[in-house]
């Protein structure tokens, strides 16, 4: 005997109908003739608003600051009347109980080219710090030059300090002759016309630099080299005896 097995019955299908949602035009896609005003239904596209850089770029629609050219409150730098030359940095050494400390020793020349020059030196944990004390210190030391015309100087001068011992003498019409620290502070204080030599063996250049100083700090001026020139009586000569 046969068994017939049930049929699962599918569900009936839902009717498909023919009609279709309609279709509303895009807002660009609506006609504008050149010269017409656009439709009311259209909203005008705003640029530079949000965070798209299509948009605008980021923050576009805010209001930037415009530069109204006004300065800061910042004072401005005075420049100073002399200019500096660094003879040398040094970096020293200090032992103490944790261990050793570095520091940079520096020595400054400074000059205004019109006979004014000073020396100084300065330390500090960094080069910066060291210039600016070294440049503080030098302007306490500067002199006043005696100069004669032309730039040159009066007389010949022999100094010795510590190790270095110089003589400058004046040179008329031969320019300035000298070199290492002697011919930059005679740069910076406007001085040719000057031949100078270094006669002792020591080559510091900080012990140069304050015997020129020392140098020049003992010029005399003109005046009193010419009356002490004119004062001075001519030797005697004894007669010749037969």
């Amino acid at each position: 005997m046969e068994k017939t097995l049930p049929q699962n019955n599918p569900a009936p299908a839902a009717p498909v109908t023919s009609a279709k949602a309609p279709i509303v035009p895009a807002a660009s896609a609506v006609p504008v003739k050149v010269g017409a005003t656009a439709p009311a239904n259209i909203a005008p596209v705003s640029r530079g608003t949000g965070n798209s850089p299509r948009m605008g770029g980021f923050g576009g629609g805010r209001d930037m600051k415009k530069n109204t050219g006004r300065r800061s409150n910042r004072p401005e730098k005075v420049k100073s009347e002399f200019d500096q030359r660094i003879l040398n940095i040094r970096r020293v050494v200090r032992v103490v109980t944790g261990g050793r400390r570095f520091s940079f020793s520096v020595a400054i020349v400074i000059g205004n080219h019109k006979g004014s020059v000073g020396v100084g030196t300065g330390k500090g944990l960094d080069t910066a710090l060291a210039i600016d004390k070294a440049l503080k210190n030098a302007k306490k030391n500067v002199v006043k030059i005696n100069l004669v015309k032309g730039n040159s100087i009066a007389h010949e001068v022999d100094v010795k300090y510590s190790s270095a011992r110089i003589v400058i003498r004046p040179a008329e019409g031969r320019g300035l002759i000298a070199g290492s620290a002697i011919r930059d502070i005679f740069e910076l204080a406007g001085i040719s016309d000057v031949s100078a030599k270094i006669i002792s063996p020591s080559k510091n250049k900080l012990n140069i630099a304050r015997a020129t100083i020392l140098a020049l700090s003992q010029l005399k001026p003109s005046k009193v080299v010419m009356t002490k020139a004119v004062e001075t009586p001519a030797p005697k000569v004894a007669p010749k005896t037969k």
